[in-house]
């Protein structure tokens, strides 16, 4: 069984499982247990009835530690498994790790939100929301493809067609600070077919002013109002 006591002596292979470090997991899991308890109070049962009986009385809990299930959903965010394969390194059964999951992924959200972490998803909204920040307004601009399963429908297929990626998949532009590495922005999904220029474009995003926003070529040509941009060159192959 996958255990986080065990797992952080590792901070490489927390690090590939999770995509956080020791202190990075440390930081989330007070705020993570704090709307656990604020969510399902200890005192009240699932169905929010007052307890008949002491809290830790009847059936075991299969995760006993906040740790063990921050770990779990992290786990599921990161590699996105079949539930199946999660179940055996957790060593529970699918309909468990169902239940876990409807009932923890909530709970990192508001936690994320609870510490400041969570990204802006209204475009309008992100200029203020990072000015509230206070960080440095050099911004890193990028589409992230995430594959999916390929559609029954022939136009589906079509449109969610990557073929940079060679693959099905759907599709966000982010916005990450360069100095913090904190993600700032996140957009609407798109089909993976979508260019990130057009979602950029069609999503309208409000910047910070004098912002300095480092771009791919995939943002060739977007230049939003009161933003300078920077696109890096690519270094001429040197002759032999």
């Amino acid at each position: 069984m996958l255990k986080y006591e065990e797992l952080k002596r590792n901070a490489k292979r927390l690090l590939a499982l999770t995509g956080l470090t020791v202190a990075e997991f440390e930081k989330l899991l007070p705020a993570f247990a704090r709307v656990y308890e604020r969510t399902y109070p200890s005192n009240k049962t699932v169905e929010g009835q007052p307890r008949q009986r002491q809290a830790g009385g009847g059936r075991r809990s299969e995760l006993k530690s906040n740790e063990q299930k921050l770990l779990l959903v992290l786990v599921y965010q990161k590699a996105y498994p079949l539930q199946e394969l999660i179940g055996a390194t957790f060593e529970l059964s699918q309909p468990q790790i169902n239940y876990w999951l409807h009932r923890l992924l909530p709970i990192v959200k508001d936690a994320l939100d609870e510490i400041g972490l969570l990204p802006e998803r209204e475009p309008s909204k992100f200029g203020q929301h990072e000015r509230s920040k206070g960080n440095s307004a050099e911004l890193i601009i990028d589409g992230v493809d995430r594959r999916r399963q390929r559609p029954k429908k022939a136009e589906k297929q079509k449109l969610h067609y990557s073929g940079k990626k060679k693959t099905h998949s759907d599709k966000n532009v982010v916005i990450v600070n360069a100095k913090t590495k904190r993600i700032g922005y996140l957009s609407a999904t798109y089909a993976g077919k979508v260019h990130d220029k057009k979602i950029a474009e069609q999503e309208k995003i409000s910047y910070p002013r004098k912002t300095t926003l480092y771009k791919d070529t995939g943002f060739q040509g977007y230049e939003p109002r009161t933003v300078k941009t920077l696109q890096p060159k690519k270094s001429p192959v040197k002759e032999n």
